[in-house]
């Protein structure tokens, strides 16, 4: 009986880079090619390089010597497959990266990324590849799944960050604002929050009100505390802020039409827009409530470079391995969450599109509120 030919597989990085994104190729190249018999082809730059059909070789050589960079030696791309930008006019991609795979031989395909990498796996998906999904992002905002590949290293990162300005804050009688990463959740914010003993920590599940900011800050200066460091995840809204999102969040509910769909959900990304970079604005407003001076320290994208940290390598090792035996055992159409101890398949249709956000009652807003942290409510 001839030996059939090994199973090809097509593997990408795709939204923003993250700690563990490389131990998570690693993780799942080697488990494919050592304990499988697969045969791995990178795409380059994300869905842009799975669109346009750029590749590079993934051996043993290529998976040397990376669980420990940051990063990602594929590339990445934000692209959306079904509204890709090509020679100046949106594009729905989709029938030409099921061509590509066609004509490359791919008999599944791996994309590692967050939740709009799910979106297009689930599409891809649904046009009748076999993929499976990798979750990664420093949010940690991604559904069914307990943690993902980059948020404990961006935690410490932050962490860090708040420990630091403590010392600024206090040798200077400020108040310091510093802001985290996290549009719509507020995980990051929360726990670099608590970890580093910030006094505020403001989150986008919490509007906050700026008199209940200022009450907290006076208050901590009549216990002879003359400074107060703020955490704010970047999509932190006041209640105004979030009143008008919700409108328009119920106007994109509520339209009955495609065209109408499209008319909201433009005016929700107005609103959106217009509610960033407010961070300076809020330590203003602080500034002149409090008469204590204000400085704002914006983290931004330090938080997602370098070293991935241990439990980064760990679980891009655990899911990246868990993948593999996924794909060999036939089970496609899937994101590898971690769930406890173990990697579990989840159907994509249950993640795209859901976002994990904090629950109000989780016990890390209880622990925060336990030890005096103010929320901002």
């Amino acid at each position: 009986m001839a030996k059939s030919a090994p199973l090809r597989v097509g593997i990408l990085t795709a939204g923003g880079d993250s700690p563990g994104l490389n131990a998570a190729i690693r993780g799942f190249g080697k488990a494919a090619i050592g304990h499988h018999g697969m045969e791995l082809v990178g795409f380059r730059d994300g869905i842009r390089g799975l669109a346009e059909g750029r590749t590079m070789p993934l051996d043993p050589q290529a998976l040397s010597g990376i669980l420990t960079v940051g990063g990602t030696i594929l590339g990445t791309s934000r692209d959306k497959v079904h509204r890709m930008l090509v020679d100046g006019e949106v594009r729905d991609m989709v029938p030409t990266v099921v061509d590509n795979c066609d004509k490359l031989g791919i008999d599944a395909l791996v994309c590692i990324g967050g939740g709009g990498t799910a979106k297009n796996a689930q599409r891809l998906a649904k046009a009748g590849l076999k993929v499976i999904h990798l979750p990664k992002t420093i949010d940690n905002d991604i559904a069914h799944t307990d943690t993902s590949f980059g948020f404990s290293t961006a935690l410490g990162i932050a962490t860090e960050a708040v420990d630091r300005l403590h010392s600024t804050a206090h040798s200077h009688h400020r108040i310091i604002v510093v802001e985290i990463m996290g549009h719509k959740a507020g995980w990051l914010a929360l726990g670099a929050g608590i970890a580093g003993g910030a006094d505020i920590i403001l989150l986008p599940e919490i509007p906050y009100s700026i008199d209940s900011v200022v009450t907290s800050i006076q208050d901590r200066a009549g216990r002879g505390h003359s400074f107060s460091v703020v955490a704010v995840a970047e999509g932190a809204l006041d209640t105004a802020g979030a009143a008008e999102l919700a409108a328009a969040e119920s106007l994109v509910r509520e339209a009955d039409t495609p065209e109408g769909k499209a008319t909201a959900k433009k005016h929700r990304a107005s609103v959106e827009a217009s509610h960033r970079g407010r961070t300076f604005e809020l330590a203003t407003a602080l500034e002149r409530a409090t008469g204590l001076e204000a400085r704002v320290t914006i983290l931004g994208y330090v938080q997602r470079g370098g070293t991935p940290d241990a439990a980064d390598r760990m679980l891009g090792t655990l899911l990246g391995g868990a993948g593999a035996d996924l794909v060999a055992e036939g089970r496609f159409g899937v994101t590898v969450a971690a769930q406890g101890q173990s990697a579990v398949p989840v159907p994509l249709a249950d993640v795209a599109g859901n976002l994990k956000k904090v629950p109000l009652d989780h016990p890390w807003v209880l622990a925060a509120r336990h030890v005096g942290t103010c929320m901002g409510d």
